[in-house]
């Protein structure tokens, strides 16, 4: 009998999150040790947003440096993990029967918020990764889209959404003060997750106030939204981790089974 996978959601913070000891750090890397074993893993980054949805389908992936300005040392870290060709074109095949088109991009590679999770996660680099991108438009598309793939769990496929549960860059700060207005939406979205309100999550605005300021563009939260749709909307999340970086980027992250 073939595992089910859980769906995750993961944040990945600033890119030189992976240099760190951070706290979320920690639990990224104890992470993989709490899961069976994928055949593969399907990963949606808040950095990657395209029509037709895009799925990287070349055998192995370039490295996306997607950032500037931050230390050497990041620049010469690699993840030489393999693409899944056939894979690729099985989860075209299954978003096309929902309703999307899709492009299968032999060129791409794994941006930040794909190899700084991973990277993390399963360092050995010796599953099978495939990105699929985010899908333009509003958050009720990245539902459908996680929707669409939710049959590849029971495939031993992992899925996992990578992004932030708050994520203002103009708000961070080096002296790690984090605001209340963050710490209230997350205290919001961790109620609304382990509370079984998707139908709040993927209506964010519509029911706080604080959506706005915790994400003034919703890149980030839209990955969470695939993850739980992917997993199972009609029930109920798990965090299992939350903490803040550079004040209040929130680097909450939930399970979905």
């Amino acid at each position: 009998m073939s595992t089910c996978q859980p769906t995750l959601f993961i944040s990945h913070g600033a890119p030189d999150f992976v240099l760190t000891e951070h706290v979320a750090n920690r639990a990224l890397r104890s992470l993989s040790g709490k899961l069976a074993s994928p055949k593969a893993i399907v990963i949606i980054s808040a950095h990657w947003i395209e029509s037709p949805i895009g799925i990287t389908s070349a055998e192995s992936h370039q490295m996306i440096y997607d950032f500037s300005g931050f230390p050497d040392t990041l620049y010469q870290l690699t993840y030489p993990a393999k693409g899944d060709p056939a894979l690729a074109q099985q989860i075209g095949a299954q978003l096309e029967s929902a309703g999307f088109s899709v492009n299968l991009d032999q060129a791409r590679g794994l941006d930040h918020g794909a190899w700084v999770p991973l990277m993390l996660i399963y360092p050995t680099a010796d599953i099978p990764v495939i990105q699929v991108s985010l899908p333009k438009g509003n958050l009720q598309e990245a539902a459908r889209l996680g929707e669409a793939l939710t049959p590849l769990r029971e495939q031993n496929v992992l899925i996992i959404g990578s992004g932030g549960s708050v994520h203002n860059l103009g708000a961070m700060n080096r002296e790690e003060h984090t605001d209340v207005w963050a710490k209230k939406f997350e205290y919001w979205l961790q109620d609304n997750v382990q509370g079984n309100r998707f139908d709040r999550v993927v209506n964010p605005q519509q029911f706080t106030p604080l959506f706005d300021q915790a994400h003034p563009s919703s890149e980030h939260f839209a990955p969470l939204v695939v993850a739980w749709a992917a997993g199972n909307k009609h029930k109920p999340g798990r965090r299992f981790h939350q903490s803040y970086m550079y004040g209040n980027i929130g680097m909450a992250m939930f399970e979905f089974r």
